[in-house]
């Protein structure tokens, strides 16, 4: 599992689980362009397929793309089988060999499986900004306090996440761009397109 990239320099790899998003995926490419930044978007196959044409504009911006299970599956609560098939589902709409599991569970079993075919993304920043029970404030102290050389940071593309994400994304965007640092995309070792 990858959990962060060379702390050698000045480089981050902002994340968006859960998309695309009808509304907020456009939102966060705008704010992305505007900092001349690159960023991973783990994509939730019904949702591409939901939203083909949002999918396509992430791509063709420049941005990489992963697997995040067709719908969402937390790999704890279901049989290796049921979670294979419901990755296999969503590789036949999102051709990448990233792979980030949804909650960050996956079991043992599944990881080795998983892993014949993917190189699983986790972070080593989590900014929190589906949780709210945390204000928007809180959720760039997450990141700001946390994200050093080479970190991944993990923010969703929902409504649930939306306001604090909102909030926090610019502002990350322009404390580390102020701080030198630039952000790219994880780059994917072979193209499935």
């Amino acid at each position: 599992m990858i959990w962060n990239f060379s702390r050698g320099e000045k480089v981050l790899y902002l994340t968006f689980d859960d998309g695309p998003t009808s509304a907020i995926t456009g939102e966060i490419l705008g704010i992305l362009d505007d900092f001349n930044a690159k960023a991973t978007f783990f994509c939730i196959g019904g949702n591409v397929a939901s939203h083909s044409a949002i999918y396509q504009s992430i791509r063709a911006r420049g941005h990489t793309v992963g697997n995040h299970t067709w719908n969402h599956m937390s790999g704890w609560q279901f049989s290796d089988y049921s979670y294979f098939k419901n990755v296999i589902e969503c590789s036949a709409l999102v051709a990448s060999d990233l792979f980030r599991p949804p909650y960050g569970r996956i079991k043992r079993s599944q990881a080795k499986g998983i892993a014949k075919r993917y190189r699983i993304v986790m972070w080593d920043v989590l900014s929190g900004d589906w949780d709210q029970t945390i204000s928007p404030g809180e959720c760039l102290e997450n990141v700001i306090l946390n994200a050093r050389e080479g970190s991944i940071i993990v923010f969703h593309d929902s409504e649930k996440a939306y306001t604090n994400m909102r909030y926090a994304l610019p502002k990350t965007l322009d404390h580390f761009a102020n701080a030198g640092y630039s952000f790219k995309a994880i780059p994917a070792a072979q193209s499935l397109d």
